[in-house]
């Protein structure tokens, strides 16, 4: 039986209706926190939320669109009225180079064959989404003078793959967004850290055909890999560690050199 080492811990999870956001609730929803679901209005939301409730989780199905300020103002409202407070958020709802380019994979197409439309869309969620929902629940934890932020991001080879814009250039830009909220947050008792896998991971990102085609050659990490270092930046352990980029599957390396330093 996992250890409720969060017992009376409130998390939001943006993208928790599948992939590495499911993952994610999953494992803190195990180690005892009570988590709000955050994702699109639609029956996996409900789905997901009913299915950890039956295990006698408390989860929440909140519907939350990340490119909308009045969509994430509600969810504000929700946590305020509901919890009265927030003290973990972790950004992960994002789209990936198959809302743009299906075949990304295997035909990568230059920046220049991107639609603007193609290109806004993919930048207003993976970029502008965490913006505004951070923006939304920071007063919160800045006003109680606590709180963790984990932005989820990628492999730093992702920002300079050929044929990878605009996600490439969203994830780079959220990296310097999450240095530079660590340091505005710093004072007031904040943290702010980035959380990404280490690696292609079986999500909806990846085509199917691709994950078929390519069994035997390509290596696809388990959305679970994100398990330990997300309870742990959630726990009291991580308490005061602020501006840091884990890497998932490195996660057991990095915690044995902080605690030896």
């Amino acid at each position: 039986m996992t250890q409720k080492t969060l017992s009376g811990v409130y998390a939001l999870v943006s993208g928790a209706s599948s992939g590495l956001g499911y993952a994610m609730s999953e494992a803190l929803l195990e180690a005892g926190a009570s988590v709000a679901l955050a994702s699109r209005k639609g029956p996996l939301l409900e789905q997901a939320a009913a299915g950890f409730q039956k295990r006698g989780f408390d989860a929440h199905a909140l519907p939350m669109d990340v490119r909308s300020e009045e969509s994430v103002n509600q969810a504000v409202e929700w946590v305020d009225r509901v919890w009265g407070r927030l003290d973990v958020l972790v950004n992960n709802a994002g789209i990936g180079m198959r809302t743009v380019n299906p075949k990304f994979l295997t035909d990568p197409q230059p920046f220049y064959q991107v639609t603007p439309e193609g290109f806004r869309e993919l930048i207003d969620t993976n970029l502008t989404g965490y913006f505004l929902v951070a923006r939304g629940f920071a007063p919160m934890m800045v006003g109680r003078g606590k709180g963790r932020i984990i932005n989820i991001s990628m492999n730093h080879e992702t920002m300079k793959r050929k044929g990878f814009v605009p996600y490439g250039p969203s994830r780079a830009a959220t990296e310097s967004l999450s240095y530079i909220m660590a340091e505005d947050l710093k004072d007031h008792g904040v943290t702010v850290n980035m959380l990404l896998p280490g690696g292609a991971t079986v999500t909806g990102m990846i085509p199917d055909e691709f994950r078929k085609k390519n069994e035997s050659n390509v290596s696809l990490l388990n959305p679970r890999i994100m398990v330990e270092p997300i309870v742990y930046l959630a726990s009291k352990e991580a308490e005061g560690i602020t501006g840091q980029r884990i890497v998932a599957t490195e996660f057991h390396q990095w915690l044995a050199a902080r605690r030896e330093s």
